[in-house]
C-alpha cells in the first residue's frame, strides 16, 4: 500500500468504544492489531525515509562541516506531513483492509480436547 497517497485524517478523531467490537471480535483484540499493524508501517516508513536521506551522506562529513542541505529538509518535512502510522492503520481497520488473526485462538480449535481422540 502506498501511504502517501492514503487520504486520512492527520489528526486524531475520537472513535465510540463499539466501534472497535465489530464482527463480535475482542476490543483489546483489535487495539494490539492495530498497535502491530502501526509498527509495521511506521517500519516501512521509517526504513523509505533512511533510505533517501542516506543518498544525501558523505563519508567526509565532521562536526565542523555538517551543513544543512536543502533537499534533505524538504524530504524531512515531507514525512512528517504523512499521517501518522497509527492513524493509517486505523483507516485501514475501518476501511475492511486489514486482516486480524489471533494465532492463539486458531492453534487451540484445531487441537482435539483432552480425552478425546481423533480417528
Amino acid at each position: 500500500m502506498d501511504y502517501k497517497k492514503v487520504k486520512t485524517d492527520h489528526e486524531a478523531i475520537t472513535h465510540r468504544l463499539q466501534d472497535f467490537s465489530r464482527e463480535g471480535r475482542n476490543i483489546y483484540e483489535s487495539v494490539v492489531a492495530l498497535s502491530k499493524r502501526a509498527d509495521q508501517i511506521s517500519a516501512v516508513m521509517k526504513e523509505e525515509l533512511n533510505e533517501k536521506i542516506e543518498e544525501f551522506t558523505s563519508q567526509s562529513d565532521t562536526l565542523e562541516e555538517v551543513f544543512e542541505n536543502r533537499e534533505q529538509i524538504e524530504i524531512a518535512r515531507y514525512y512528517e506531513r504523512l499521517p501518522k502510522a497509527t492513524l493509517l492503520a486505523k483507516h485501514e481497520y475501518f476501511a475492511n483492509k486489514l486482516y486480524i488473526r489471533n494465532p492463539h485462538k486458531d492453534n487451540t480449535e484445531d487441537l482435539p480436547s483432552e480425552g478425546k481422540t481423533e480417528k
